[in-house]
């Protein structure tokens, strides 16, 4: 069985693969420095408990590089749509924590339209909606 990297083709598949690459890039971050990847997101562990870093590693860059090498590699649209998706609830998410917790901050709104704006090219590329 031969493997071949697919390449992305359309204008939309290159919006959905873009997704993907930024997922992956999001998981990399991640994985090889989750100390940097907290302050950014404005978390910051508890010296006393190394395991939150190893969750960073596990939970977080686990999702993010499954879901971003599996899109890229794959260039399947349900896979797309699974990004998408997953950015999409990230999103709702964060805005329900905005809503009940208090979490009301222009940290928080950058954070909603950056996690969009990663969900609505793979979406619109599954959908149809982009060729």
């Amino acid at each position: 069985m031969d493997f071949t990297f697919p390449w992305p083709m359309s204008q939309g598949e290159w919006a959905a693969w873009s997704s993907a690459a930024v997922t992956l890039v999001f998981g990399l971050l991640m994985f090889l420095a989750p100390r940097l990847g907290f302050k950014i997101m404005r978390l910051q562990p508890i010296p006393a408990k190394p395991e939150a870093i190893a969750e960073g590693r596990a939970a977080m860059a686990g999702f993010y590089l499954g879901v971003g090498i599996c899109a890229i590699l794959l260039a399947q649209p349900l896979i797309y749509m699974t990004l998408g998706f997953c950015w999409l609830f990230s999103a709702f998410g964060r805005l329900l924590g905005m809503m009940s917790d208090g979490a009301n901050t222009p940290y928080n709104w950058v954070s909603v339209v950056i996690e969009l704006a990663l969900a609505v090219p793979p979406l619109a590329f599954a959908f149809g909606f982009l060729p």
